[in-house]
């Protein structure tokens, strides 16, 4: 047992992030062309209300007014809302901001492709041209360029609001392992003012007209400039386990253990048996086809379908709560499917922390993610970055001592 932290307030806490799954636009969203999002509000309009009664009994409708999910008067969970203060609106700052690092600078953007300096030394060390070269749907520039990539093996390389290079390949045309190497090269390339927050490998299959994306995507990311709470509590004895993209998004920086999964269902049950045989530490795990299944492709029945599947899920979760225990329900920023972007949206994102020895009470309108992990630091008794521990989560009394 570690006996160097007496004043331990939590054992066990569990991240989920519902990737994408915002609450309202941020004061700023004008400037990144957001104005009206709600990603959850919207979503809730356009279906007609969502069945969500184990969020709902958390306190998801107390956050926002939600249709069909009305405000309880005894919420069983702390919930309020957070802004994000780093300048963007993307997955990895949303990530690392909620881990006590802010971003100071946004990452670098490319609405009208990469400059010659950034694409003729990546076709040079890679041998090959390259297709492409835009800010695109994924799914809708392999059916442009599908055809023409397997005439000719170049890779098609696109782009998007976020700060990201993608890299997509037929995976008979350029094997997956090889394509990784040319992401790899791309990530090697990309440093100084052309450091994007992330190389995406985008594989697929099929055939011209039926092209489709394999889940063997992977994720080159930078690695965190600065400390986290993943590099707090490793540092400190403590086990921290990312599943499915996490690993990828922090760049292994302050991880323990990674647990590959792709989907909702899959990432959400990794995650839950990751939690049950946790000793001391924390479980990190982003639910992503939110995101990358309906968000992006503006599919507002399949998000509100999906939100619903994932809170018929809880109570198998909640069930296994023991004192010292923390669930925190949270995203990384909004991706609104109402709208007719198809890019994530600028804002705020919902908070919900849960637990035996939780008081439920109104968080309130956190003004940076970095409060999350501000709280933990201080539950867990490590030391902090960004953010202000929010105060009187705990119930008095409810201690895990060695």
């Amino acid at each position: 047992m570690r006996n160097h932290i007496p004043d331990r307030k939590c054992g066990r806490v569990l991240i989920l992030v519902m990737d994408g799954v915002g609450v309202g636009e941020l004061p700023d969203a004008e400037d990144f062309g957001d104005t009206g999002s709600c990603t959850l509000g919207n979503m809730a309009e356009a279906v007609g209300g969502l069945n969500l009664p184990h969020l709902g009994a958390l306190g998801l409708g107390n956050i926002i007014p939600l249709l069909g999910v009305p405000p309880v008067d005894k919420p069983l969970a702390a919930y309020g809302k957070m802004a994000m203060q780093s300048p963007g609106k993307d997955s990895t700052g949303g990530h690392w901001e909620m881990m006590g690092l802010t971003l100071q600078t946004p990452f670098p953007t490319y609405p009208n492709g990469f400059p010659s300096d950034v694409i003729i030394p990546f076709e040079e060390r890679i041998g090959r041209k390259t297709l492409g070269n835009k800010a695109a749907s994924g799914t809708e520039i392999i059916k442009e360029l599908g055809l023409e990539h397997l005439e000719t093996g170049f890779p098609i390389v696109y782009t998007s609001a976020d700060s990201v290079f993608q890299i997509a390949a037929h995976e008979k045309v350029i094997p997956v392992p090889e394509l990784y190497r040319i992401c790899k090269t791309a990530r090697e390339l990309l440093t100084g003012r052309h450091a994007v927050g992330r190389v995406i490998a985008r594989p697929f299959l099929g055939e011209p007209g039926s092209f489709w994306r394999t889940p063997r995507r992977h994720d080159f990311s930078l690695t965190p400039p600065g400390s986290t709470l993943f590099n707090s509590l490793s540092g400190s004895g403590y086990q921290v386990v990312a599943v499915g993209k996490v690993n990828d998004i922090f760049a292994g920086s302050g991880v323990t253990s990674s647990i590959p999964a792709a989907g909702n269902r899959e990432i959400f049950l990794r995650a839950v048996d990751a939690f049950k045989k946790l000793d001391r530490g924390l479980v990190f795990a982003t639910l992503v086809d939110f995101d990358t299944l309906y968000g992006h492709r503006n599919d507002v029945k399949g998000f509100a379908k999906a939100l619903e599947e994932f809170d018929s899920w809880l109570p198998a979760l909640l069930s296994e709560l023991r004192q010292g225990d923390l669930v925190v329900f949270t995203a990384d920023h909004g991706c609104d499917p109402s709208t007719p972007s198809t890019d994530h949206s600028r804002e705020y994102v919902p908070l919900l922390i849960a637990g035996p020895g939780v008081r439920p009470s109104f968080l309130g309108v956190r003004s940076t993610m970095a409060d999350l992990g501000a709280t933990l630091a201080a539950l867990f008794g490590v030391e902090q970055g960004d953010g202000t521990p929010i105060q009187g989560i705990l119930e008095k009394g409810k201690v895990i001592t060695d």
